[in-house]
């Protein structure tokens, strides 16, 4: 390990010596590819520095208390041996997580879908009760988020919705929120008090780039229509909404939210693409089976990842076995906890698994 981090250390010093050069940065593309490769290479080599100054330390100790007759002088050098030891080994765990295979997505905006499952209009109306709570982590985490298409209900539910999340790092924050997502509690349009069990499903797809995705115009079968459902009355009356069909795929998209026809087919495609893209990684995630080992889910949408039960106010998710008795506190978007320990409990799988 610590010849491939000396090894990266001659690289990270390379990068930084092309980053001042005048002809990398006149080259636009080569320099952000850099630039990229040098944010992510950065923390890796901070650690590294001061792991190696904590061993200079340790070694210096141990020379003066092999070298000195003064009982003070290697008092004080025992004591700086014992604790610069201690923080050579925990520098060497933390490194060894940041060498860890990084997931190439994590940096990427995100699209996220949700939609009823079982339960009817139930389900519907927990559908945007998860929609609001992202919504509100995301505003807590510093992200922004942009509705990309609805299908309302009736009663202010949701059939289904799909919204993007940008900031730096979203997908890192969402991705273990794909699967099911199962609600225990009391309908509003209950009469006799009775518990119900419904289901919702989340999609967390990473955003995927021009260059990932090329579309051709003629795999494409782009219609306009007239925006319907709960919501759409404001532009009922033109035809802005944008439905494109994949002909390759059968992947249809539609999307209506916005005024303007050119704006609804912009985000309609940058769904497309996102689908298509999600596609492709599933494909090559399959061939990979010992990756899938080592995370904390799939990602697979049939799996049920959580449950939030409303009598009891609590909230489990059954990966990893951890239930929060704050319902009401984590549908308000104070996920936080629950996110940062299915982060743990992945880099711990990754970790059983790496070769160090």
């Amino acid at each position: 390990m610590i010849e491939k981090l000396n090894d990266a250390e001659k690289k990270y010093e390379g990068m930084n010596e092309r980053l001042s050069d005048p002809a990398v940065v006149a080259n636009q593309e080569e320099f952000r590819a850099l630039m990229k490769e040098h944010k992510l290479l950065t923390p890796i080599i901070e650690k590294f520095r001061e792991y190696k100054e904590a061993m200079q330390r340790v070694q210096e100790a141990e020379e003066l208390l092999s070298e000195s007759n003064d009982a003070d002088l290697k008092e004080l050098a025992e004591e700086e041996y014992k604790i610069e030891k201690e923080r050579c080994a925990v520098l060497f765990e933390e490194l060894k997580i940041l060498l860890l295979p990084r997931d190439e997505n994590d940096d990427k905006n995100v699209i996220v879908e949700i939609r009823g499952g079982a339960g009817g209009e139930e389900a519907a109306l927990f559908a945007g009760v998860l929609y609001r709570m992202y919504t509100m982590y995301a505003d807590m985490a510093g992200f922004k988020t942009e509705r990309m298409s609805a299908n309302e209900t009736e009663l202010g539910g949701f059939k289904e919705i799909s919204f993007m999340i940008e900031g730096d790092g979203a997908f890192s924050k969402f991705k273990f929120e794909s699967g099911v997502h199962r609600v225990q509690r009391v309908p509003e349009t209950e009469t006799q008090g009775r518990i119900h069990t419904s289901t919702v499903t989340v999609a967390v797809l990473p955003e995927a780039e021009d260059v990932e995705v090329a579309l051709n115009p003629s795999d494409l079968v782009i219609e306009t229509c007239k925006a319907s459902g709960a919501g759409g009355q404001h532009i009922n009356k033109t035809e802005s909404a944008i439905r494109i069909v994949h002909k390759p795929t059968g992947i249809v998209v539609e999307c209506q939210d916005e005024r303007s026809q050119h704006k609804n087919k912009e985000k309609a495609l940058k769904v497309l693409k996102t689908k298509l893209f999600d596609m492709k990684q599933a494909e090559q995630h399959d061939k990979i089976a010992s990756e899938r080992k080592s995370q904390v889910g799939t990602g697979d949408r049939s799996e049920r990842i959580r449950t939030y039960n409303y009598p009891q106010g609590r909230v489990t998710d059954h990966r990893i076995g951890l239930t929060l008795y704050s319902l009401e506190n984590f549908l308000n978007g104070n996920i936080g906890e629950m996110i940062d320990a299915l982060i743990t409990a992945d880099t711990a799988e990754k970790l059983k698994n790496s070769e160090y």
